[in-house]
């Protein structure tokens, strides 16, 4: 070949990559300049509920949580809510399906038989998973076709099978604290009681407290002891310090508690054998056995096929620590709250009346429950005689205190009185409000 030849086709070659050069930059250039379609996201959920308490768009109602619950048939959810009684309307149930939205499927509204009164109620609200849908997010709507997907507000769904956490054999539900509470002393033996009597976690549902308490309860919530549930209530609705509406008036009965007792009940179903329904102010306290595990072994052995037990609550009123034989420990005089070891005078309920009781509750066995006694149960029902087992009541004031010849001494926390102040006085340490006399 010819130098000529040579060079023509250097030539040709090298206006031929020139070519396909720009030719490409440019055809990149220009699909870099359109916008690219972005990968889809999830249609859902859009917007999530981080609150416990969420009102539901164009309604008077509030939601509070949504949890798998296949006990009834027809139904797969069960949402516990805070309704306006005189303001139901029919209400459709939409599910985030991995990602994509299901129709819509209709509810059933159910109102709790324990209102006290009051305007607003708790409430659940049952709708069925719709075929093929493995839902993870439920919202509400008033609309039965159209899906407003950037309006709506999502629950997480509860409790679904492969997500169980740890089982405990205990937990406590304590319903509400509220009005800047800070009885410290109180709480922390009464916290520490629990742990002696093998309790594993306590659920605090809480509006306000106090400083102090704050302090020791952020202690026991950093080692696990203890569950703090923010409820705002107060932000929502005008809740009712008092349990009944003609008395006290307000929205909703004592801060919403019969929701909260539900909303724990469900919370722990699936993952605490056994639930106990009371207030900080009292403790369940087995008489013949040494803690409530042992109780419970008994009482099931001796009652199968029963999944509420009703324990009969007992009223310690505050009498002169000198004729309790206990005074003061020197160490617990800055604490605010008082000693309940000073509380050992029982005073015997009038039977003639109603008189309370407080729940142990399986929770797969209750399906709603009111303060003293279940609603609705799967279970049978067993009042435990208050020999076998009673609720230590110690509140800061008795609305009428019985006669002397109604009283009885009782000790029975004086069992564990050594146990229980060392444990008090390192919790106490932790929070920096022990004193350093004594």
């Amino acid at each position: 070949m010819s130098k000529v030849s040579k060079w023509l086709l250097i030539s040709v070659l090298l206006a031929a990559f020139i070519f396909i050069f720009f030719y490409k930059l440019r055809v990149d250039r220009t699909v870099r300049s359109i916008p690219q379609p972005r990968a889809a996201p999830n249609a859902c959920p859009f917007r999530v509920s981080d609150d416990t308490i969420t009102p539901l768009s164009n309604t008077k109602h509030l939601l509070v949580s949504a949890f798998m619950d296949q006990r009834v048939k027809g139904f797969d959810i069960r949402i516990i809510g805070i309704f306006r009684r005189d303001s139901i309307q029919p209400l459709y149930c939409v599910f985030c399906c991995s990602g994509h939205l299901s129709t819509t499927t209709a509810t059933t509204i159910l109102q709790h038989t324990d209102n006290f009164g009051f305007p607003f109620a708790t409430t659940d609200v049952m709708c069925p998973i719709p075929q093929n849908c493995k839902a993870t997010h439920v919202s509400l709507q008033t609309q039965q076709d159209r899906v407003e997907v950037f309006n709506q507000t999502w629950l997480p769904i509860r409790n679904q099978k492969g997500k169980e956490e740890k089982m405990f054999d205990f937990t406590v539900c304590v319903s509400n604290l509220f009005g800047e509470y800070n009885n410290v002393l109180q709480f922390a033996q009464t916290l520490e009681m629990y742990r002696l009597l093998g309790v594993d976690r306590v659920v605090i549902y809480n509006t306000s407290c106090g400083p102090d308490l704050e302090r020791l309860l952020q202690g026991y919530s950093q080692e696990g002891f203890v569950e703090m549930v923010p409820w705002p209530i107060d932000k929502h609705l005008n809740p009712s310090r008092g349990w009944l509406f003609s008395m006290s008036g307000g929205d909703v009965h004592y801060f919403g508690q019969l929701a909260t007792l539900n909303e724990c009940i469900y919370r722990s179903m699936d993952r605490s054998r056994y639930v106990l329904l009371n207030d900080i102010d009292e403790i369940i306290m087995p008489y013949h056995h040494n803690n409530l595990k042992l109780l419970m072994e008994t009482l099931q052995q001796q009652h199968p096929n029963t999944g509420v037990f009703l324990i009969e609550n007992h009223a310690y009123p505050k009498k002169p620590f000198e004729e309790s034989k206990m005074g003061p420990l020197p160490q617990w005089k800055g604490v605010p709250g008082f000693n309940i070891l000073e509380r050992i005078y029982r005073e015997e309920p009038d039977r003639s009346i109603y008189h309370p009781h407080k729940l142990i509750v399986q929770p797969r066995s209750v399906e709603q429950t009111s303060v003293h006694e279940v609603l609705k149960t799967f279970d049978k029902i067993f009042k435990v005689p208050p020999d076998v087992c009673r609720v230590i009541h110690s509140p800061i004031k008795v609305s009428s205190q019985r006669p002397q010849e109604f009283l009885h001494v009782d000790t029975r926390l004086w069992d564990f009185e050594e146990k229980l102040i060392t444990r008090v006085n390192e919790a106490l340490s932790r929070t920096g409000l022990l004193s350093s006399e004594g």
